[in-house]
């Protein structure tokens, strides 16, 4: 796929692989997370790191706001657990805005990494089954994140 001279001009190196919420939220996560690691290796007193972490902030905002819409089509667990995540990626960015220290991403960086693969997963059809096709009204099934032990996590914030 040939990129845009808009995405080129706004910095992007890639796209989304597809055109579907789900795809779009991983591949969101991903480019956030490669200007973060860009950005901490920039000699700008941090002017990048700031920038990306922003970037990063906004994100998360957008999946906050989804989230807490009365309409949000995904069960209130999964939401539940998006909401947590993000207030943990709010304390996290806040914190590396305060002392703009790239050394200190990689949580950041593992719960992007982790909710953008949970995205990147379709969803399973049970061997036997026939699939049926989504009528519009359908919330397509979603992986429960878990976070124990080093477990991954997955999580669809798509509506």
């Amino acid at each position: 796929m040939m990129m845009n001279q808009g995405a080129k001009k706004a910095g992007y190196v890639s796209q989304p692989a597809a055109m579907d919420p789900r795809s779009t939220e991983a591949w969101a996560l991903s480019e956030a997370s490669r200007r973060l690691v860009v950005a901490a290796k920039a000699d700008d007193n941090g002017k990048s790191l700031r920038e990306a972490l922003v970037l990063n902030q906004r994100l998360w905002t957008i999946f906050q706001t989804a989230m807490a819409e009365p309409d949000c089509p995904l069960p209130r667990e999964i939401r539940d657990n998006v909401l947590a995540l993000s207030i943990m990626m709010d304390r996290q960015i806040l914190q590396r805005l305060g002392d703009l220290d790239g050394a200190k991403l990689q949580p950041i960086l593992d719960i992007n990494r982790c909710v953008a693969e949970g995205l990147a997963q379709k969803p399973q059809v049970p061997e036997g089954a026939v699939a049926q096709p989504m009528q519009a009204n359908d919330v397509p099934p979603q992986p429960v994140p878990a976070v124990a032990g080093g477990a991954r996590m997955a999580v669809n914030v798509s509506a």
